[in-house]
Protein backbone atom coordinates (compact mmCIF):
# COMPACT_ATOMS: atom_id res chain seq x y z
CA UNK A 1 0.00 0.00 0.00
CA UNK A 2 1.40 3.45 -1.09
CA UNK A 3 0.34 6.25 1.11
CA UNK A 4 -0.67 9.34 -0.59
CA UNK A 5 0.49 12.38 1.09
CA UNK A 6 -0.37 16.08 -0.12
CA UNK A 7 2.25 18.77 -1.01
CA UNK A 8 1.33 20.45 2.61
CA UNK A 9 2.17 16.86 4.40
CA UNK A 10 5.54 16.83 2.91
CA UNK A 11 7.09 20.33 2.61
CA UNK A 12 7.33 21.35 6.23
CA UNK A 13 4.80 22.37 8.72
CA UNK A 14 3.39 19.75 9.38
CA UNK A 15 3.63 15.93 10.43
CA UNK A 16 0.45 14.93 9.87
CA UNK A 17 0.46 11.32 7.52
CA UNK A 18 4.13 11.14 7.95
CA UNK A 19 5.49 7.80 9.15
CA UNK A 20 8.44 8.09 11.89
CA UNK A 21 10.97 5.57 13.27
CA UNK A 22 11.68 5.75 17.05
CA UNK A 23 14.23 3.67 18.25
CA UNK A 24 14.07 2.85 22.53
CA UNK A 25 10.45 4.31 21.74
CA UNK A 26 8.94 2.02 24.68
CA UNK A 27 9.76 4.26 27.49
CA UNK A 28 11.65 7.48 28.69
CA UNK A 29 11.98 9.96 25.72
CA UNK A 30 11.63 7.51 23.35
CA UNK A 31 7.75 7.19 24.63
CA UNK A 32 7.83 11.31 24.84
CA UNK A 33 8.54 11.37 21.29
CA UNK A 34 6.65 8.86 19.93
CA UNK A 35 3.59 9.99 21.59
CA UNK A 36 4.10 13.92 20.38
CA UNK A 37 4.90 12.44 16.51
CA UNK A 38 1.30 10.89 17.39
CA UNK A 39 -0.35 14.06 18.61
CA UNK A 40 0.93 15.64 15.65
CA UNK A 41 -0.48 13.11 13.55
CA UNK A 42 2.10 10.77 12.09
CA UNK A 43 2.65 7.20 12.70
CA UNK A 44 4.56 6.59 15.07
CA UNK A 45 6.93 3.36 14.24
CA UNK A 46 7.71 2.28 18.45
CA UNK A 47 10.84 0.26 17.99
CA UNK A 48 12.15 -1.25 21.08
CA UNK A 49 14.27 -4.31 21.78
CA UNK A 50 11.75 -4.92 24.82
CA UNK A 51 8.31 -5.65 22.80
CA UNK A 52 6.51 -5.30 25.75
CA UNK A 53 7.51 -2.08 26.53
CA UNK A 54 6.51 -0.58 22.71
CA UNK A 55 3.23 -2.80 22.58
CA UNK A 56 1.91 -0.64 25.80
CA UNK A 57 3.16 2.53 24.34
CA UNK A 58 1.20 1.84 20.90
CA UNK A 59 -2.01 0.88 22.79
CA UNK A 60 -1.68 3.99 24.65
CA UNK A 61 -1.26 5.83 21.75
CA UNK A 62 -4.13 4.39 20.18
CA UNK A 63 -6.35 4.60 22.77
CA UNK A 64 -6.09 8.48 22.25
CA UNK A 65 -6.99 8.19 18.71
CA UNK A 66 -3.23 8.48 17.75
CA UNK A 67 -1.72 5.87 15.03
CA UNK A 68 1.18 3.72 15.83
CA UNK A 69 2.42 0.45 15.54
CA UNK A 70 4.80 -1.78 17.42
CA UNK A 71 8.38 -3.14 16.44
CA UNK A 72 10.61 -5.86 18.69
CA UNK A 73 14.05 -4.47 17.14
CA UNK A 74 18.05 -4.75 18.00
CA UNK A 75 19.30 -1.86 16.51
CA UNK A 76 22.68 -3.33 17.04
CA UNK A 77 21.87 -6.56 14.68
CA UNK A 78 22.02 -5.47 11.33
CA UNK A 79 20.18 -7.93 9.29
CA UNK A 80 17.57 -7.51 11.77
CA UNK A 81 17.31 -4.04 10.87
CA UNK A 82 17.51 -3.81 7.21
CA UNK A 83 14.45 -6.37 7.15
CA UNK A 84 12.60 -3.98 9.35
CA UNK A 85 12.99 -0.80 7.48
CA UNK A 86 11.85 -2.98 4.56
CA UNK A 87 9.08 -4.43 5.72
CA UNK A 88 8.02 -0.86 7.34
CA UNK A 89 8.62 1.21 3.94
CA UNK A 90 6.86 -1.98 1.56
CA UNK A 91 3.70 -1.50 4.27
CA UNK A 92 3.60 2.54 4.17
CA UNK A 93 4.87 3.34 1.16
CA UNK A 94 7.43 5.82 2.09
CA UNK A 95 9.65 6.57 5.44
CA UNK A 96 10.04 9.79 6.44
CA UNK A 97 11.60 10.26 9.92
CA UNK A 98 13.94 8.11 11.70
CA UNK A 99 15.06 9.33 15.80
CA UNK A 100 18.03 7.24 16.79
CA UNK A 101 17.12 7.54 20.96
CA UNK A 102 18.34 3.69 21.81
CA UNK A 103 20.75 3.99 24.42
CA UNK A 104 22.62 2.08 27.09
CA UNK A 105 25.32 2.87 29.79
CA UNK A 106 27.31 1.16 32.12
CA UNK A 107 28.24 3.37 35.35
CA UNK A 108 31.78 1.97 35.97
CA UNK A 109 35.38 3.17 36.45
CA UNK A 110 37.60 1.73 33.09
CA UNK A 111 39.60 -0.62 34.81
CA UNK A 112 36.58 -2.34 36.29
CA UNK A 113 34.33 -1.88 32.81
CA UNK A 114 34.41 -5.23 30.80
CA UNK A 115 35.56 -5.42 27.08
CA UNK A 116 31.81 -6.74 26.71
CA UNK A 117 30.12 -3.90 28.70
CA UNK A 118 31.88 -1.43 26.38
CA UNK A 119 31.43 -3.41 23.24
CA UNK A 120 27.84 -3.76 24.26
CA UNK A 121 27.50 0.45 24.71
CA UNK A 122 29.14 1.25 21.24
CA UNK A 123 26.54 -1.70 19.43
CA UNK A 124 23.88 0.10 20.69
CA UNK A 125 24.84 4.05 21.56
CA UNK A 126 26.76 4.35 17.97
CA UNK A 127 26.98 1.12 16.06
CA UNK A 128 22.97 0.93 16.16
CA UNK A 129 22.59 4.94 14.74
CA UNK A 130 25.05 4.04 11.85
CA UNK A 131 22.79 0.59 11.28
CA UNK A 132 19.53 2.33 11.59
CA UNK A 133 20.76 5.37 8.91
CA UNK A 134 22.27 3.23 6.24
CA UNK A 135 19.32 1.34 6.44
CA UNK A 136 16.48 4.48 6.03
CA UNK A 137 18.69 5.86 3.39
CA UNK A 138 17.84 4.45 0.19
CA UNK A 139 14.45 4.56 0.89
CA UNK A 140 14.76 8.42 1.46
CA UNK A 141 17.22 8.88 -1.37
CA UNK A 142 14.62 7.02 -3.45
CA UNK A 143 11.55 9.75 -1.99
CA UNK A 144 13.97 12.72 -2.83
CA UNK A 145 13.17 13.42 1.35
CA UNK A 146 13.33 12.56 4.52
CA UNK A 147 14.63 13.04 7.97
CA UNK A 148 17.15 11.62 10.66
CA UNK A 149 17.75 12.57 14.43
CA UNK A 150 20.19 11.62 16.43
CA UNK A 151 19.48 11.70 20.40
CA UNK A 152 22.95 12.78 21.49
CA UNK A 153 23.75 13.81 25.39
CA UNK A 154 25.83 16.43 27.53
CA UNK A 155 27.77 13.37 27.65
CA UNK A 156 29.31 14.30 23.70
CA UNK A 157 30.48 17.91 25.24
CA UNK A 158 32.13 17.41 28.10
CA UNK A 159 32.83 14.11 30.42
CA UNK A 160 32.20 12.71 34.27
CA UNK A 161 33.88 9.73 35.83
CA UNK A 162 32.93 6.32 35.49
CA UNK A 163 30.99 6.64 31.90
CA UNK A 164 34.03 6.62 29.33
CA UNK A 165 32.00 4.35 27.38
CA UNK A 166 29.19 6.25 27.02
CA UNK A 167 31.27 9.60 26.41
CA UNK A 168 33.33 7.37 23.95
CA UNK A 169 29.65 6.21 22.06
CA UNK A 170 27.99 10.02 22.41
CA UNK A 171 31.17 11.92 21.18
CA UNK A 172 31.62 9.41 18.37
CA UNK A 173 27.26 9.82 17.79
CA UNK A 174 27.85 13.80 17.65
CA UNK A 175 30.98 12.97 14.72
CA UNK A 176 29.11 10.60 12.88
CA UNK A 177 25.34 13.14 12.69
CA UNK A 178 27.03 16.09 11.79
CA UNK A 179 29.27 13.88 9.01
CA UNK A 180 26.01 12.36 7.96
CA UNK A 181 24.41 15.87 7.94
CA UNK A 182 27.31 16.80 4.99
CA UNK A 183 26.89 13.31 3.10
CA UNK A 184 22.70 13.67 3.07
CA UNK A 185 22.09 17.25 2.27
CA UNK A 186 22.70 16.96 -1.27
CA UNK A 187 20.51 14.27 -1.11
CA UNK A 188 17.29 16.51 0.61
CA UNK A 189 17.60 14.70 3.80
CA UNK A 190 18.02 16.12 7.04
CA UNK A 191 20.02 15.73 9.97
CA UNK A 192 19.92 16.51 12.95
CA UNK A 193 21.59 16.04 16.82
CA UNK A 194 19.82 16.75 19.27
CA UNK A 195 22.13 17.09 22.86
CA UNK A 196 19.53 16.28 25.22
CA UNK A 197 20.76 17.59 29.17
CA UNK A 198 19.21 15.31 31.63
CA UNK A 199 15.89 13.69 32.31
CA UNK A 200 13.38 12.51 34.40
CA UNK A 201 13.54 9.09 32.34
CA UNK A 202 14.45 5.50 33.82
CA UNK A 203 17.69 5.77 32.15
CA UNK A 204 18.81 7.82 34.73
CA UNK A 205 16.17 7.24 37.68
CA UNK A 206 16.66 3.86 37.42
CA UNK A 207 20.76 3.78 37.95
CA UNK A 208 20.53 6.70 40.75
CA UNK A 209 17.75 6.36 42.98
CA UNK A 210 19.37 9.29 44.87
CA UNK A 211 19.09 11.80 42.03
CA UNK A 212 17.66 15.14 42.57
CA UNK A 213 14.71 14.91 40.34
CA UNK A 214 14.14 18.77 40.42
CA UNK A 215 17.00 19.51 38.71
CA UNK A 216 15.99 17.33 35.90
CA UNK A 217 13.78 18.29 32.62
CA UNK A 218 10.59 16.56 31.72
CA UNK A 219 11.34 14.18 28.23
CA UNK A 220 8.43 15.89 26.94
CA UNK A 221 9.81 19.34 26.57
CA UNK A 222 13.17 17.45 24.54
CA UNK A 223 10.36 15.46 22.33
CA UNK A 224 8.58 18.88 21.91
CA UNK A 225 11.85 20.58 20.83
CA UNK A 226 12.38 17.70 18.09
CA UNK A 227 8.97 18.49 17.04
CA UNK A 228 9.87 21.90 16.07
CA UNK A 229 13.16 20.89 14.48
CA UNK A 230 10.90 18.22 12.33
CA UNK A 231 8.66 21.59 11.46
CA UNK A 232 11.16 23.40 9.88
CA UNK A 233 10.55 24.35 6.21
CA UNK A 234 12.04 22.46 3.33
CA UNK A 235 14.56 25.03 2.67
CA UNK A 236 15.76 25.13 6.15
CA UNK A 237 17.94 21.85 8.61
CA UNK A 238 19.02 22.51 12.14
CA UNK A 239 22.07 20.57 12.12
CA UNK A 240 22.02 20.30 15.97
CA UNK A 241 20.24 21.73 19.15
CA UNK A 242 20.81 21.56 22.64
CA UNK A 243 17.89 21.72 25.30
CA UNK A 244 18.77 21.55 28.79
CA UNK A 245 17.22 21.66 32.22
CA UNK A 246 17.66 25.13 34.34
CA UNK A 247 18.99 23.67 37.03
CA UNK A 248 21.07 20.76 35.80
CA UNK A 249 25.14 21.41 35.75
CA UNK A 250 26.16 18.36 33.24
CA UNK A 251 26.78 21.59 31.12
CA UNK A 252 27.01 25.09 31.96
Amino acid sequence: MVQELTRETLTGGTLQGKVAIVTGGGRGLGEAICRMLAEAGAIAIVADIREDLSEKVVQQIQDNGGKAQALKLDVSDAEQVEAAIQNIATQYGRLDILINNAGVDVTLPVDELSVQDWNRIMAVNLNGPFIMSKSVLPYMKQQGRGHIVNIVSTASKRTWPNASAYHASKWGLLGFSHALHVEARPENIKVTAVVAGGMRTPFLLDRFPDIDVNVLQDPKNVADTIRYVLMQPEETVIPEVMVLPMREKSWP
